[in-house]
């Protein structure tokens, strides 16, 4: 594991605490499994780039799930 891998998943993973946090306090399912799934791709992904893409494409969805979906 690199410096860069370490930080990435820090970051993401911090940012799918955060939205699972929201998610569970305003009862919104979206950013609740949204945060969870964050923080799984952060521990599963070991390339940096990788982990980016995905939890950017994760993120991306959860707000547009969060802001058009319902």
């Amino acid at each position: 594991m690199n410096t860069n891998t370490l930080f990435a998943s820090l970051f993401w993973g911090s940012l799918g605490m955060g939205c699972a946090i929201y998610g569970k306090k305003q009862g919104a399912v979206v950013p609740l499994f949204g945060g969870v799934a964050l923080m799984a791709v952060s521990y599963f992904i070991s390339s940096a780039l990788h982990m980016s893409l995905v939890c950017g494409g994760l993120l991306a969805g959860i707000i547009w799930l969060r802001k058009w979906g319902s």
